[in-house]
């Protein structure tokens, strides 16, 4: 029984070597790799593997970071939400997680759960969990301002904690876009200044343009996984990045349009001229975009090797589960022909800026009923 031919390849060794490029570009400053969103989407499995060499993952759940011990994961293990109930500090110090404290009510909680536990435990319980301080630097989203951050530190310091700091800039992929770097980062020296504790503030997009903002350790994204934090290739194009997935499929009809003749649901699309069309195995409900336009391109190999093709325009309104591609200057497109939806052939982001989304959630958006394979 052959299954319906769209597969996404997970490639480990691409995933591994974007974590050398990271370290290469940050003069081997420890990372963070960030695998929330199951490894955007890649599988926290593979992704632990990839990244063995990371000295640290970052993820939001500790039903997560549990899963991620039981795949054997020793290294640091960073909750960037921290926790969501004050019981969830049994769970984080049994998993041996670093917590992400960027809210008062995350302090209450801490207080709270460590007045239960007595003294000398609670000093041993403290040693197992360092505490990062979020300093809200503009992002505006979680963390204290920075006349709250003062004294969050000094509260946290006084129960014994371990703390560490950390922010998220907001605009690093566009340097025209307020708050800038440059001013997010002045306010987190500043209130970094006269403290103990590691910093961190750079994502995929300060690692690649703001070298000043590697710090003590950095928290690559999106560049782990081949993609660019700006949503243009273009802007990753000279780094080396390789794609971490390969969505494939196949041809599997071909159809002779004639002159004013449409295809797909609408009618968007109308044939200027005689038109030979290729429709694939592929649509919104595998995750692939039903915004993509007219002309998102889409690779289209020989069935004896996909390396060898080229790129091929969409046509006609993506549906639940086809699309359809202009094939006629294509004379080896055939039924059972190989396809790149996204991938080493055909980035993603090429495929994601048309469509007016991100390579992030195209990467996130696969659905279940696309089989997975791992290399």
């Amino acid at each position: 029984m052959k299954h319906r031919p769209i597969k996404a390849s997970i490639l480990t060794h691409n995933l591994s070597h974007n974590l050398s490029r990271v370290k290469n570009m940050t003069n081997s400053a420890p990372t963070w790799a960030v695998v929330k969103a199951n490894a955007y989407g890649h599988g926290l499995e593979p992704a632990l593997k990839a990244f063995r060499e990371s000295e640290g993952i970052a993820l939001l759940d500790l039903e997560h970071a549990a899963f991620a011990r039981d795949l054997g994961w020793v290294g640091r293990i960073l909750l960037l939400e921290g926790v969501f109930a004050e019981a969830d500090y049994d769970d984080a110090v049994n998993i041996s997680c670093e917590i992400v404290i960027h809210h008062e009510q995350q302090i209450t909680w801490l207080i709270q759960w460590l007045g239960k536990q007595g003294p000398q435990k609670a000093a041993e319980l403290l040693a197992k969990c360092p505490i990062w301080l979020k300093l809200n630097s503009g992002m505006n989203r979680l963390g204290f301002k920075s006349a709250q951050y003062g004294v969050s530190y000094e509260i946290l310091k006084q129960i014994g904690c371990t703390v560490h700091h950390l922010t998220h800039f907001a605009n690093a992929d566009d340097p025209q876009i307020f708050p800038s770097v440059q001013d997010q980062w002045g306010i987190f020296s500043k209130a970094t200044l006269y403290v103990d504790g590691l910093k961190s503030a750079a994502n995929s997009a300060a690692i690649i343009g703001y070298s000043f903002t590697h710090a003590d350790m950095t928290r690559p994204g999106i560049m782990l996984y081949g993609a660019s934090p700006s949503g243009n290739y273009q802007d990753i194009a000279d780094l080396d990045l390789k794609a971490g997935m390969n969505l494939r499929s196949e041809i599997i009809a071909l159809q002779e349009l004639q002159t004013g003749d449409t295809v797909g649901y609408g009618s968007q699309y109308v044939a200027p001229k005689n038109t030979k069309i290729a429709v694939i195995a592929c649509g919104y409900a595998d995750g692939y975009p039903r915004s993509a336009p007219n002309g998102t391109p889409v690779w289209v190999g020989k069935a004896e090797n996909i390396l060898d093709g080229q790129i091929a325009p969409i046509v006609g309104r993506v549906s639940m589960d086809m699309m359809m591609i202009d094939v006629s200057n294509i004379s080896h497109a055939h039924i059972g022909s190989p396809v790149e939806l996204w991938g080493e052939l055909n980035p993603i982001d090429d495929v994601a800026l048309p469509a007016k989304t991100v390579g992030y959630e195209l990467m996130c958006g696969l659905t279940n009923r696309v089989k997975q394979e791992i290399l």
